[in-house]
């Protein structure tokens, strides 16, 4: 059990012993270290209810809570809060156990089987700063509930299918005839812009392009073997990103829109016999009383146009039910910027609707803002072009590169380097993560890569102190146990404590910037610590203790940063 549900669970059944019973505990962390280590306070809620005084209920509530062997000092403070001090020696043991265990002591929760669907980017273009956000927010969440034990499977939803691709394919077919298929290939972005013009500009080209898609629809086996190798091509390119943005996508994840083609005219004759579609000017259309337009009438969610092609809103459905029906998933997480918001709501409601989704399946839209340049408006080249991402990640290495060298330039040229891979794209990720995924935020070199402040190279360096501790250390007792005396040592201690909430609390509400912040907090205070507590010069069980308590917080900043999918490295 976590240490925030073992204290709301003993708070919760003091207020029924004290004739509260469905009042919530409202217990939260104290903000500062002299209300104690918790608060709870769902009794100024309860009093108000029941017109009682505030402090005469959370008297009651405290002579009837049960916290022996936790808790050292209850009190009440102000009008009615219930501050509560955790026992050293209480907090002392959940830490040995967590030293124990391979995965800190983390409990496995009720094991569900869940889907993450993130990054997604249409093969017909190269992979740019816009696929960043659902790439890194993704592969986090992904990452997270994986630690915790529930089966996850990462989907990469890429948009393989379409009328572009006979474009496209036209186009590979016109360049090997000249011999400059592979030259082309090179640049996804530019071999995309070059078959667009041939498209706009050679209506002979265009017609060919148009008997492709018919062709690639059909099922031609030559058709579909150009397609097949554009594909492979466009996804060699995502592998490049995924490898050096070190996200755990790999051919595996891949399932693209493609997959659910010949289920989509299944998916229409379904609708219609569960009577949600009928015929508007032609298209086959579902309307949704749950949404309606800005003249109060439900909204229309198209299935099939009147030329009889489907939308993204069919082959979402498709997937839906497939991830129901073929893989049995208690929960579907789409990581897609917030733009496709109502998209997702209508989507969900229409597969539940259908019986493509069960009611209890767990159908959420992780929506996230957009990454703003300094001028405030979204990310582009100072051109006014797209910025291609595998570019944005060099140019991370190469200032992180200049930035180790200048701090470090006796370090031999290969581990610069690698520091260098470590902090540059750790700052990238991290600057996003750190955020809160539904707000817009401004992409500023400076503010990523500096040493101060809640920034990954911050975190990565206070791992590095941790380990120069025991570099220097000339013997460690593994086996000690951690006893807590000193202020600093207990507020680090109950830190470290609640790393399990904190990943629960992400998990739940699919928000990494919460985990940032506690991986912020553990440092800042282990710094506060350090400078507090000698570790190597103080003796005997004392140095013995701070050295386990500084191994935890080692083994919690890596653990975090790795579930941020951020490396570190011994020494900076």
């Amino acid at each position: 059990m976590t240490l925030q549900q073992l204290l709301n669970d003993r708070v919760s059944a003091a207020l029924a012993a004290a004739g509260v019973p469905d009042a919530p505990a409202v217990l939260q962390p104290a903000s500062k270290p002299e209300f104690g280590d918790y608060q709870a306070n769902g009794v100024m809620g309860a009093a108000k209810k029941l017109k009682q005084n505030p402090r005469e209920l959370a008297q009651k509530v405290i002579d009837v809570l049960d916290l022996a062997g936790i808790a050292d000092k209850v009190e009440i403070a102000g009008p009615g809060f219930i501050n509560i001090h955790l026992a050293p020696a209480f907090v002392g043991g959940r830490l040995d156990a967590a030293l124990k265990d391979a995965k800190l002591g983390i409990a496995a929760p009720v094991r569900q089987k869940v889907m993450v669907e993130y990054s997604s980017p249409n093969l017909a273009k190269e992979m740019h700063v816009g696929h960043l956000r659902s790439t890194i927010i993704g592969d986090a969440i992904a990452r997270v509930l994986e630690f915790l034990g529930h089966d996850v499977a990462r989907a990469n939803h890429v948009g393989d299918w379409g009328t572009q691709f006979g474009m496209l394919v036209a186009y590979l077919v016109e360049s090997r005839k000249a011999g400059e298929a592979d030259m082309v290939l090179s640049d996804l972005e530019d071999f995309y812009r070059k078959a667009k013009v041939r498209f706009d500009e050679d209506e002979a080209f265009a017609d060919t392009a148009r008997d492709y898609v018919v062709k690639l629809q059909g099922g031609d086996a030559e058709v579909r073997k150009l397609w097949a190798q554009f594909v492979e091509v466009s996804l060699e390119h995502c592998e490049a990103v995924y490898k050096k943005l070190g996200v755990s996508l790999d051919r595996d994840s891949v399932r693209g829109e493609s997959a659910y083609n010949d289920d989509l005219p299944v998916v229409v004759s379904d609708l219609r016999a569960a009577e949600l579609l009928v015929e508007s000017q032609g298209a086959q259309v579902t309307f949704l009383a749950e949404f309606q337009n800005p003249e109060g009438e439900p909204m229309a969610v198209i299935i099939q146009k009147k030329d009889g092609g489907y939308l993204y809103a069919t082959t979402d459905l498709a997937a839906v039910r497939y991830r129901h029906r073929k893989l049995g998933l208690d929960r579907v997480i789409y990581v897609v910027d917030a733009r496709q918001s109502l998209h997702f709501q209508q989507i969900f409601t229409l597969a539940k609707k259908a019986g493509f989704a069960p009611a209890d399946m767990q159908l959420e839209h992780v929506a996230f803002g957009t990454m703003m340049g300094e001028d405030g408006k979204p990310f582009k080249t100072r051109s006014g072009g797209t910025v291609k991402l595998i570019e944005l990640l060099d140019e991370a290495e190469e200032r992180a590169f200049a930035l180790v060298s200048e701090k470090n330039p006796d370090l031999p040229e290969a581990e610069r380097r690698d520091v260098a891979r470590a902090v540059g794209i750790g700052a990238v990720k991290y600057a996003d993560l750190s955020k809160n995924r539904t707000s817009d935020y401004v992409f500023n070199w400076d503010s990523m890569l500096t040493f101060e402040g809640n920034t990954a190279p911050y975190l990565q360096y206070a791992y590095t102190r941790v380990q120069s501790v025991f570099r220097k250390a000339d013997a460690v007792d593994a086996d000690a146990s951690i006893v807590i005396a000193e202020p600093a040592e207990k507020q680090l201690a109950v830190a470290l404590a609640q790393f399990e909430d904190v990943l629960a609390n992400v998990a739940e509400t699919c928000q990494p910037h919460h985990l940032c912040g506690y991986l912020y907090n553990v440092a800042t205070l282990f710094s506060r610590f350090y400078e507090a507590c000698p570790i190597l010069k103080s003796e005997g069980e004392v140095r013995a203790s701070r050295l386990q308590l500084a191994a935890l917080t080692g083994r919690t900043l890596k653990t975090g940063l790795g579930l941020l999918g951020i490396a570190v490295n011994d020494a900076m």
